[in-house]
Parts: structure tokens; sequence; C-alpha cells
């Protein structure tokens, strides 16, 4: 095993850590925390599989951004920062049983599929293709419209909690 592949098989295990504990977290901030670490950590599998755009615009979109407005969205709600529900639903179990299994039917299906053991990474010779990508941003039959889509929902996110945030404070008032 070379030394990139164990780091690689460390920044997955802290990375998985870290989205379970986004959801068993009792405190609202740890939990958002938490999924900084997480989103950080797929940065980090990008950079070691050597998809530097990738790995940049992780860090650029998710943990720069997305995970900063949550934070100040908790910030901004002052929300009760420790929940005192249980954690756990009562069909815990059964719903993890059946996350394993599906994995492991994924799993299969994948592995005996004909073009998975001939499948390589395609790199440009500079790296990535990143001229590609952009035109499949903005071309409308490529991703403009999730693109946008996803923009917009964000903006509703945001006008949102700031309207729970004044909400709140006229009810303290």
């Amino acid at each position: 095993m070379t030394p990139l592949q164990i780091v690689f098989l460390i920044v997955a295990a802290i990375t998985l850590f870290s989205a379970v504990m986004v959801v068993s977290v009792r405190r609202l901030m740890h939990a958002a925390l938490f999924l900084v670490l997480a989103l950080f950590g797929v940065a980090m599998l990008f950079a070691t599989l050597e998809s530097r755009f990738y790995a940049v615009v992780q860090l650029l979109v998710y943990v720069g951004a997305i995970a900063i407005l949550v934070i100040f969205a908790i910030m901004l709600t002052r929300k009760l920062m420790e929940d005192a529900t249980p954690q756990l639903n009562r069909g815990w179990g059964l719903a993890a049983i059946l996350a394993v299994v599906l994995f492991g039917g994924l799993t299969a299906t994948v592995m005996a599929w004909p073009a998975f053991q001939s499948a390589t990474r395609s790199v440009a010779a500079g790296g990535e293709d990143v001229m590609a990508l952009g035109e499949a941003f903005v071309n409308p039959g490529g991703y403009v419209i999730p693109f946008e889509v996803a923009s917009v929902l964000l903006l509703a996110a945001l006008i949102g909690a700031v309207a729970v945030a004044i909400e709140q404070k006229g009810a303290r008032s």
C-alpha cells in the first residue's frame, strides 16, 4: 500500500466519522462544525485523487460559502442550541440494516458490471478538462437549469433564515 493510499483511507475514515457526527450530535452548532469537517474531508479526497479543480471548488463553494451560511443561520436564529428530543427514531435498526443491504447490493452490481474493471479516469494532458465543465454549466442542454435552481434555492434559504430571525426578535420584544 502506498503512502497516498494510506492518507486517502485516513481522510476517508475521518470524513465518514464527521458525517455520522453531523446527524448524531445534540448541539446544533457542533453539527454545523462537523459538517464543515466533512466537507473539508471531501475536498481532501479530491486532492488525493489529483483533481485539483474539484478540490478547490469544494473548498470555496461548500466549506467557504454554504457551511458558513449554515453557521450564520444558526447564529441568527438563536434557536435552542441543544436538542432535547431523542436522537434515534424507533425504527433506526431496520433502517441501518436496510442501508447496509442496499450498499452491498449496489456494490455487487457495480462490481459485476463488465466496464468497471477496465474503467479508467480520463484526464486531459494539462489536468482536468475544466473547459468542458464550464461549457456544460452554461449550455442549455447541460447543467445550466440545475445550476440556477440551486442558486435560487440558496437565496430562498438565506431569506428564510433572515425572516425567521426577524420574527423571533419581534416575539421576544
